[in-house]
């Protein structure tokens, strides 16, 4: 949730800076006029919208008529300044990093981030004899200790896929013992030598 209002904030932000470009030129071209004004009415005439001036005026004028407001415009502000809070929270939310947990207890947690155990299992993966490159993925679940490895190996054609696959998964043992995480190694021959054949 919090992702997509993130994105929505940064949309929203982007066309807000297109419209005020616009609105500074229309406010610039709108100078030009003298006597008009700054005004959507002004601005009308400038341009020669006579329509646009007349529904300018309607509208402007039902808005300061005493009474009580209609609905519509009412539930139109309502809904503007609901959007506008929903913006401000994802833009303004802090971002937690989601670790990977090793242990729990009464004295504080014990984690560490995904990037950093990546680059420790890709350097264990590394050490595997037939491993020539790794691309690590981590992660953790959601709840509790313990998470998922996905090692993509990449391998000459002189090792058998299952070969990789096993001397990986022993390489990868001290950490994924510690850390209670599941290691799935995907062997990949290195890339000439999967066009070759």
């Amino acid at each position: 949730m919090i992702l997509l209002l993130r994105a929505i904030a940064r949309l929203v932000a982007f066309v807000l800076l297109v419209v005020l470009a616009v609105v500074g030129l229309a406010v610039a071209v709108a100078s030009l006029g003298g006597g008009s004004g700054f005004s959507i009415p002004g601005l009308a005439e400038l341009v020669n919208l006579p329509q646009l001036e007349d529904r300018a005026r309607d509208l402007f004028d039902q808005v300061e008529s005493p009474g009580s407001p209609e609905a519509v415009p009412a539930l139109a502000g309502l809904g503007g300044v609901v959007v506008g809070i929903l913006l401000l929270v994802g833009a303004l939310w802090p971002r937690r990093e989601r670790l990977v947990t090793l242990e729990e207890g009464s004295e504080g947690t014990l984690a560490a981030r995904r990037r950093s155990l990546a680059q420790v299992a890709g350097a264990l993966a590394e050490q595997a004899r037939p491993v020539s490159t790794t691309t690590v993925r981590v992660r953790p679940r959601r709840r509790g200790q313990g998470g998922r490895l996905e090692v993509r190996a990449v391998h000459p054609r002189s090792y058998e896929a299952e070969e990789v696959e096993r001397q990986t998964t022993g390489s990868l043992e001290p950490l994924t013992s510690a850390f209670g995480l599941k290691a799935k190694v995907r062997p990949r021959l290195a890339e000439g030598e999967a066009r070759a054949s």
